[in-house]
């Protein structure tokens, strides 16, 4: 109720605005005013107020930045995901940087050289020394960050995954299950044309590497242990987001793709690292995938090698189920 208020509040002030400014169009027909016509003092007050704009757009930009900076996400909880943040910083630091020389000149340049009936504008057509500067510097500071940027990526891809834990991540309108590989560490063939009953993922139970497969709607991972992660769809494309770990790749119907990564804090470490009790690992889907795409998410639980295998060790395979 208070935000239709204060939406219906902001609504009547623009009307408000809008009128008067059309009472004194009106009047200054009566008068026989041309409101069309741009005086000194006019230019004047329009430079004023670009140069006051460029104060509270900093202004602005430094409060919010200061007041919603507790609601980013707590340090990275994965080995690839301290690199992401570090290639995050950089870019961001080089934004920001730019962004408080830019802006301020821009807005300056809007008040200084402001209309006056004295003034007479110059024609100023070519500058080779000015071009070569804002066209050599930029190319130099974005070269530099795709090289970065290309390097990370390739150290977060390329990697070996032969001693892995692989565990498949299977997403469907609105609900994610989880395929673990059991003891020979691997996942058996599926289609989509076998799911029935408990076979929610489609497993093929005629491939013997299935028969230990263990297939559960909760994820739990061991940390310090590297994990690839298979991702598959059965419907529409969903998007599997790891916000904690620095993670995302796409599950598409009809094919399979892969992300391998390693936890490096267990739930209860990031519980006391955040003072907060309640909290837990997600796993989201990134996609707009439906009506019930914003309640699509699984807790996950990350925990030392021995409670992890106590775990898996409680769950019923495939072939038992």
């Amino acid at each position: 109720m208070t935000s239709f208020l204060i939406i219906l509040i902001v609504i009547t002030s623009l009307v408000a605005f809008v009128q008067l400014v059309r009472v004194w169009e009106l009047s200054a027909a009566i008068r026989g005013t041309d409101t069309s016509e741009i005086t000194d003092k006019d230019n004047n007050v329009q430079g004023i107020l670009m140069f006051g704009s460029v104060i509270a757009l900093l202004g602005a930009f430094i409060l919010m930045t200061v007041k919603y900076w507790k609601y980013l996400l707590p340090k990275a909880a994965s080995i690839h995901g301290v690199q992401t943040d570090n290639l995050m910083i950089v870019t961001m630091a080089i934004i920001i940087f730019v962004f408080f020389i830019t802006q301020p000149v821009l807005f300056y340049f809007a008040y200084k050289y402001r209309g006056n009936i004295k003034n007479k504008a110059t024609f100023y057509p070519h500058n080779n020394k000015l071009e070569i500067i804002w066209t050599v510097i930029p190319s130099i500071v974005l070269t530099v960050l795709i090289v970065y940027g290309l390097a990370t990526w390739g150290k977060i891809v390329n990697i070996d995954t032969s001693n892995a834990i692989v565990i498949e991540v299977y997403g469907k309108q609105f609900q994610w299950h989880v395929r673990y590989s059991g003891e020979d560490n691997k996942l058996g063939d599926a289609n989509v044309r076998f799911i029935e009953g408990s076979n929610v993922v489609g497993t093929d139970i005629r491939d013997q590497n299935s028969w230990d497969d263990i297939i559960v709607s909760e994820l739990h991972l061991p940390v310090n242990k590297e994990i690839l992660f298979k991702f598959r769809s059965q419907d529409v494309l969903h998007s599997a987001y790891m916000p904690h770990f620095r993670l995302q790749m796409n599950s598409v119907p009809g094919m399979i793709t892969q992300f391998a990564f390693t936890p490096t804090i267990t739930t209860q470490q990031m519980q006391e690292e955040t003072n907060n009790p309640q909290f837990e690992y997600v796993l989201l889907c990134n996609k707009i995938c439906g009506s019930s795409h914003w309640n699509m998410q699984l807790p996950i639980v990350v925990e030392s090698e021995e409670d992890y295998e106590k775990w898996l060790g409680e769950q019923k395979t495939f072939q038992n189920l």
